[in-house]
């Protein structure tokens, strides 16, 4: 199945270089590309892609609030592409920002190209990206800066049976459903049950706010186990 991507970028040279790199993979087609926010949400509606990658920092409207506007559409709109932001800051606030509105992650964007096609595979496939070891320090930064946002655990896990709590704990350090699986003995078809599970129950809308909610609830705290 092919995955259709837009590119949505202030920089001409940015859109060109990511679509040809994109519209080589026998398994993605580039849709469309837009110059802002603003006009990217209106491609977006036009073509109706799966994934679009999303710069932070653009004129018109920026990344973030097209992200919301995006994920977040008013009624009659039913289809919800995934968003990757991308952005030329490793520490970038708006990440966070996007993030929280249903972003499925970011990428940096001197990634290798590799890194790029990789990215867009994994969102398609409704898989937050969030494995790499900076997007792990970039959320522990979060919290460390915004400790007034914690909330109490005891108000939502106790939805969670044990297992689930578990789980959520292994999504947030990082880990990929591989990993958990090998990290529990279960099957990975299991794990993902479980995580499916989880979401359900918290009312999140994928892994990114469920790495969120567990540290910002007090699940997981900066540092703690970082690494294991």
């Amino acid at each position: 199945m092919t995955i259709r991507v837009i590119i949505v970028d202030d920089q001409a040279m940015v859109r060109a270089g990511f679509a040809a790199l994109l519209a080589a993979q026998s398994d993605i087609d580039v849709v469309g590309e837009a110059p802002d926010g603003r006009k990217g949400i209106e491609v977006s509606r036009g073509t109706h892609p799966d994934v679009v990658l999303m710069d932070v920092r653009m004129p018109e409207l920026d990344g973030l609030a097209a992200a919301r506007e995006l994920l977040n559409p008013p009624p009659g709109v039913v289809h919800l592409p995934k968003v990757l932001m991308l952005t030329t800051f490793d520490v970038d606030d708006y990440v966070y920002e996007a993030l929280r509105a249903g972003a499925s992650g970011f990428l940096l964007k001197d990634a290798p190209p590799a890194d790029l096609i990789a990215a867009v595979r994994v969102v398609a496939a409704g898989e937050a990206l969030l494995a790499p070891s900076v997007t792990r320090r970039l959320i522990v930064d979060f919290v460390k800066q915004r400790p007034q946002t914690r909330k109490n655990p005891a108000l939502r896990l106790p939805a969670l049976t044990a297992r689930e709590t578990e789980v959520l704990e292994l999504i947030a350090r990082g880990l990929s459903n591989q990993e958990i699986a090998d990290r529990l003995v279960l099957a990975e078809q299991t794990v993902k049950t479980h995580i499916g599970r989880v979401l359900a129950k918290l009312g999140l809308r994928d892994r990114a706010q469920a790495v969120i909610f567990a540290y910002e609830s007090g699940l997981v705290t900066p540092g703690d186990g970082e690494g294991s």
